[in-house]
């Protein structure tokens, strides 16, 4: 006569909580994949944004509970599968990662248009970051001139964002001078008609660890509140492009970096984690199904 034979109650108290410890797996999985299905739209929402990277989600499992039945290890020798039974709870998204591959790079003919060749390269705008203004980093050389006073234009980006020199300083000059070159090394020269010209450098920043960058919207990374928490510091992140430095610099003008994002791959992610959710909630639906059963054989 078996355990269950003995005591039925007990062994429905069992497959009960199986039954609920399926549902939680799958429902904490279900959350997690809904996470990764937002990173997807993300991309191909910003499939034709320019300079845009995109993301990828990452799973680790969640914890786990380790069962050894086997209580004489003697009996365990030569085994080739892992000792006992693990139970998970299920999967989590342990990061979203920044791909920083090159996008394609495609000729505009437009004079303030600039395409950075390097892949960990970004220009630096002065953006708002809480009740502040910060420096921030894309790769959107999608560059335009807006009036700053009556005599004097800036460079900005697309969305109104000031365009910072490698001092960290908006590059400001006098509304006359409206011709555009592009020197070696990053260096932009403003011309009039009559010879005058006035030149900057740009500033530019190469990213050594973009994953721990933080993303603030509008195409843009910044550097981290919580540094002090993480240990680090700002050269441990990124290097300022300047003096020698700026040899080091790709940059290609009257061209646009387009978006990394494939669309073909993130559709075939997409449906990917669409069946693996679907899949998830029929585990629920299941495991429902036979709490039912079991409550009715009460």
């Amino acid at each position: 006569m078996t355990t269950s034979q003995l005591n039925p109650f007990k062994s429905e108290k069992n497959e009960v909580k199986s039954l609920n410890r399926i549902s939680i797996t799958a429902s904490n999985t279900m959350n997690q994949l809904q996470k990764q299905m937002d990173t997807i739209a993300n991309n191909i929402a910003n499939s034709q944004t320019t300079g845009y990277k995109k993301q990828r989600a990452t799973f680790g499992e969640l914890m786990y509970q380790q069962y050894n039945n086997q209580r004489n290890l003697e009996e365990e020798v030569n085994r080739l599968t892992p000792n006992g039974i693990r139970i998970g709870t299920g999967a989590r998204v342990a990061q979203v990662q920044t791909v920083l591959t090159l996008g394609s790079i495609v000729q505009t003919g437009r004079a303030l248009d600039f395409a950075l060749t390097e892949p960990n390269q970004f220009f630096k705008v002065l953006a708002p970051k809480g009740n502040e203004t910060a420096v921030h980093y894309t790769r959107d050389g999608s560059f335009y001139l807006s009036p700053v006073n009556a005599n004097e234009v800036g460079l900005v980006t697309s969305e109104g964002y000031q365009v910072l020199d490698e001092n960290n300083n908006p590059i400001i000059f006098n509304n006359n001078l409206q011709n555009v070159n592009l020197n070696p090394n990053g260096k932009i020269v403003f011309s009039d008609e009559a010879g005058n010209n006035v030149t900057f450098n740009l500033g530019i920043a190469q990213i050594h660890k973009p994953q721990t960058m933080a993303r603030v919207g509008d195409n843009l990374m910044t550097l981290p509140d919580n540094m002090a928490e993480l240990g680090i510091t700002e050269a441990d992140l990124l290097e300022n492009l300047a003096g020698n430095l700026r040899g080091q610099i790709g940059l290609k003008n009257q061209a646009l970096e387009q978006s990394n994002v494939d669309i073909g791959e993130e559709m075939t992610n997409l449906l990917q984690t669409q069946r693996a959710y679907q899949l998830q909630g029929r585990a629920i639906t299941i495991a429902d199904q036979m709490q039912g059963l079991i409550n009715g054989i009460r």
